[in-house]
């Protein structure tokens, strides 16, 4: 029987740190929902280490499809459908550098079952890579600032939506899957051309009400752009990718 609940993964040669996010998958407390790792192309063994934890590991059941088009929006938008190809009606998503609490897939449900149809979950910087607690201190403050300029700027003003910005990251987030086609989905698009995440939360808008912030909803997201860029850097990257590396694929 097809679980309700999909995580979906867009994943661009990830072999060095997908498996730690198989496995704080594989941990949760509640395992009634299956996996979706969207294989961007990669030209490293990220398909063969997912393909070996999947055999390793029954529960969850975790699939590997491919996306041929290159970007982060493209991905999880091939992802977020065939999971609903499959019969999900909940969606959840996270990153290949992500490690999501234990609970987590709990605290989704429990966001659905409030009400919420989109939940936006909290983003905690990871404390394993080798970054200062200086740094992942600066960075926990910028994304609360974000969440709170994001309510004011002007790109997310508009008498079409029906309720306030709330900062989603594609790395912690979960929709239920009718409101993701209603709302169009992510756009399929590069990392570097646009924010996904936003302009899915937009859409949601234009929508309902039913959306939220839950910070009991926690992944742990990787800071190696921070260790790569330095914390300036990063942070102009976020801000509207002010700063634009001849790489963005940081490894």
């Amino acid at each position: 029987m097809t679980p309700a609940l999909w995580v979906v993964i867009p994943a661009f040669n990830e072999e060095r740190g997908i498996e730690a996010t198989l496995e704080a998958v594989a941990a949760q407390h509640d395992t009634d929902f299956a996996v979706v790792v969207v294989d961007n192309t990669s030209t490293d063994r990220t398909v063969e280490i997912v393909e070996k934890f999947a055999a390793r590991y029954p529960l969850p059941r975790i699939e590997v499809i491919t996306e041929a088009q290159k970007g982060t929006g493209a991905a999880a938008d091939t992802g977020m459908r065939y999971a609903i190809a499959q019969g999900a009606t909940l969606l959840a998503r996270t990153d290949a550098d992500c490690l999501p609490a234990p609970d987590w897939t709990a605290r989704i449900r429990a966001g659905f079952d409030s009400g919420l149809r989109l939940v936006s979950g909290q983003l905690v910087p990871r404390t394993d890579e080798g970054v200062s607690w200086l740094d992942r201190t600066i960075i926990r403050v910028a994304l609360e600032l974000a969440s709170a300029f994001g309510k004011v700027r002007s790109g997310n003003r508009d008498p079409r939506y029906l309720g306030p910005y709330v900062m989603t990251p594609g790395c912690n987030m979960a929709i239920t899957a009718e409101l993701y086609v209603a709302a169009g989905g992510f756009p399929r698009t590069a990392i570097e051309d646009l924010h996904e995440d936003r302009a899915l939360v937009n859409a949601v808008r234009t929508i309902t009400t039913d959306y939220g912030l839950r910070r009991d909803v926690r992944v742990h997201g990787s800071n190696r752009r921070v260790r790569a860029w330095g914390i300036r850097k990063t942070l102009a990257w976020y801000a509207d990718h002010r700063y634009r590396p001849d790489v963005v694929d940081i490894r």
